[in-house]
């Protein structure tokens, strides 16, 4: 039988059968265990591999590729397909990918959501030092011809250093265009450590004076449902088709 090395609690290596291994047991192992033992058995890991596909190939190390009895590769193969199916059911998403950076998912033309990581390493640098301050996000307006940023009209927002999102509201006075920077405050002022790309808000539709218009929006009953507070949006990506002369 195959036999696969497993560190004991004081630290000595114990010899452990391939098919004990099991995900409960290999997700209780730190990364560098992982490598080892995928090292004890011939699996090249090649570095900065993350430590979920480690462990999927010492799951699959539990099927023996000789013990075929009479099968064809077809059925290795769906065998793999089917384990690693199974392996993803168990996959969670990491709560930190251990990188610094600040993106923007657009809500409306007044809202959207920004969400940011800051790596761990640097944020035990911040917080420790003596003239920390807290984190913000400072907004700023761009112009919209040039992406220039408009540094009078931008404006910062205090975040805790537990958040990790917030939605942010964008006047409509200072334009569809904006970027968003994660900052640390200190004794130095506002120091950016990450930067958003540069977006650009959905712009709202301003409607035409129409008297029928008018009059359905000065209906009691229409106003009870928020007719009057009801906004269109226009696309900036799709044009409208023009009308066939013909129609």
């Amino acid at each position: 039988m195959k036999t696969s090395e497993k560190l004991s609690a004081a630290g000595s290596l114990q010899v452990q059968p391939l098919a004990e291994l099991t995900l409960a047991y290999l997700e209780s192992l730190s990364t560098g265990e992982l490598i080892e033992l995928a090292a004890g058995n011939g699996v090249d890991i090649p570095p900065g591999l993350e430590r979920a596909f480690i462990i999927e190939e010492l799951l699959y190390l539990t099927h023996d590729p000789d013990d075929k009895n009479g099968e064809t590769e077809f059925c290795d193969i769906n065998y793999r397909d089917l384990h690693h199916h199974e392996f993803a059911e168990f996959m969670v998403l990491p709560q930190q990918y251990h990188v610094t950076f600040i993106d923007v998912l657009i809500r409306d033309p007044l809202w959207a959501f920004v969400f940011w990581e800051i790596k761990a390493n640097d944020r035990g640098l911040y917080e420790n030092a003596a003239d920390f301050k807290g984190y913000c996000l400072r907004v700023t307006p761009l112009k919209e011809d040039s992406l220039q940023p408009d540094e009078a009209a931008s404006f910062m927002v205090t975040v805790n250093s537990g958040d990790s999102a917030r939605y942010l509201g964008f006047p409509p006075e200072d334009g569809p265009c904006f970027k968003v920077e994660l900052c640390m405050l200190n004794h130095e002022g506002c120091t950016a450590l990450a930067e958003s790309r540069p977006f650009r808000l959905p712009r709202l539709i301003k409607l035409k004076p129409d008297k029928d218009l008018q009059a359905v929006y000065r209906n009691s009953l229409a106003q009870l449902s928020g007719v009057d507070r009801f906004s269109l949006v226009q696309s900036e990506d799709r044009q409208l088709r023009p009308r066939d002369s013909k129609g």
